[in-house]
């Protein structure tokens, strides 16, 4: 308890301001929700279970992922317009406004960008739901889905504070690295928390679960690697981490992603140790993965609040 009332004076602040920057932080939290979503759950289906293309919650992981970015960078343009502007929302959403935002400006002129790269992206998702498996192991389709999930998770730190450093180009390769671990992540947990786990098929999860927790593991290791070079980028100093809100902002994410991690290592502990002796139990004894599903599903909720806290941090200023 005494944890939530020392952030909240922090989070309070990152909220104050016109509403448009309050409805900001939810239209990026949404646009990180959904690239993570839509570039995890293709990269899960392609590489770990292309046989997943035909089940439709799998699909629906990745359709969702799709509509949440799409939505997410569309709204994103609009209240970025009306926070830097002090318009109300409605103003900034005629289209003369729009046009402004994405002619004269970096940030629109990159999530117009974005915007197009998630059009594209529904001819990738088309293709896979239409020709499935055989798709996911096309090169022809990979080399596509490559293109257009790098594309999306590169706009994501461009026109924002990470450009702006005098050493940009090394916090964007950062930048690039840990929102890659992050999608993969995200999204792969997504697939295999609403689409694998509850098909409950033993040669399923003998085959797919040990692949999943390597790539978990392979995808951690980029997220702290690109936060630490990012952390140190944009906050600068330990006085800054700590007496800044930006610094604390960052600090209360690092604390949500630590109880993250706490479960990841859960999950990999009983693929490790348990997930054979489960697999001979299933079908018939579903409570033998239920420890494996509970560590899951606590992962992939708190994953929002780390997703929460990134949109959070983009509208604030590093240093302050």
């Amino acid at each position: 308890m005494s944890a939530l009332l020392a952030v909240a004076p922090v989070v309070e602040d990152a909220l104050s301001g016109s509403p448009a920057r309050s409805w900001l932080v939810l239209a990026r939290t949404v646009d990180y929700l959904g690239t993570a979503l839509f570039v995890g759950g293709l990269a899960f289906l392609a590489l770990l279970w292309p046989a997943g293309t035909q089940d439709a919650r799998a699909r629906g992981v990745v359709a969702i992922g799709l509509i949440l970015g799409l939505f997410g960078t569309l709204f994103a343009v609009v209240l970025q317009s009306a926070w830097i502007g002090g318009d109300p929302i409605a103003e900034a959403m005629r289209w003369e406004a729009v046009q402004r935002m994405i002619l004269d400006t970096t940030f629109g002129q990159v999530w117009a960008a974005k915007a197009l790269l998630w059009v594209l992206a529904t001819v990738v998702m088309a293709d896979l739901f239409t020709r499935g498996e055989q798709a996911a192991r096309s090169i022809a389709w990979r080399v596509g889905a490559l293109v257009i999930c790098a594309g999306l998770l590169r706009t994501l730190g461009m026109g924002g504070h990470v450009a702006a450093q005098p050493d940009g180009l090394v916090l964007e390769i950062a930048d690039f690295v840990h929102m890659a671990g992050v999608s993969l992540w995200i999204g792969g947990l997504a697939v295999l928390l609403l689409s694998l786990l509850p098909r409950k098929r033993p040669e399923e999860l003998a085959g797919v679960v040990p692949r999943y927790s390597k790539l978990a593991f392979g995808s951690v290791m980029a997220i702290i690697a690109g936060g630490v070079v990012l952390s140190g980028g944009l906050v600068g100093s330990w006085s800054s981490l700590f007496g800044t809100s930006y610094g604390q902002l960052l600090l209360l994410k690092i604390g949500i992603f630590g109880v993250v991690l706490v479960a990841g290592l859960a999950s990999k502990r009983w693929v490790d140790h348990r997930l054979d002796v489960a697999v001979t139990a299933l079908p018939g004894n579903a409570a033998a993965v239920r420890p494996f599903v509970y560590s899951v599903a606590t992962g992939t909720f708190l994953v929002v609040f780390v997703l929460l806290a990134s949109g959070f941090l983009v509208t604030a200023s590093p240093g302050r």
